[in-house]
């Protein structure tokens, strides 16, 4: 069988090193960790199935997670970490929280904080 050529891609470094982590104790290289994990994924993503649709309404709200069986309730809270991870990787509180009024805080390169106001202007707080 040939195998079809890569792609890259950027891959969450957290991921990368779970998966090196876990290949090993698999007998894995890291990379075959996370090809097994995405087949895996795709695998149990492509066929619908009843436990599947339940833990899609549990995760849309429409049944409460107590309804939830071990296994379906495993899924649920897989698909939870992964949702929480994605937003993390993404989200820009300041920017977020400037626009609901908000002063944030932060420690720029030289570890000095420094003060974010919501109209977008900073100071830095050491120096006073």
């Amino acid at each position: 069988m040939t195998r079809a050529a890569d792609k890259v891609t950027r891959v969450d470094a957290d991921l990368v090193d779970s998966a090196i982590a876990e290949g090993r104790r698999q007998q894995r290289t890291g990379r075959q960790q996370l090809e097994y994990w995405a087949r895996v994924g795709r695998a149990l993503t492509t066929h619908e199935s009843a436990s599947l649709r339940r833990v899609q309404a549990a995760l849309s709200g429409a049944i409460p997670t107590t309804d939830l069986g071990g296994d379906e309730g495993r899924a649920f809270n897989a698909q939870i970490r992964a949702r929480v991870s994605e937003d993390l990787a993404t989200a820009d509180y300041r920017r977020e929280l400037s626009a609901s009024g908000v002063t944030t805080v932060s420690l720029d390169e030289a570890g000095r904080i420094v003060e974010h106001l919501p109209d977008g202007t900073t100071r830095v707080l050491d120096d006073e």
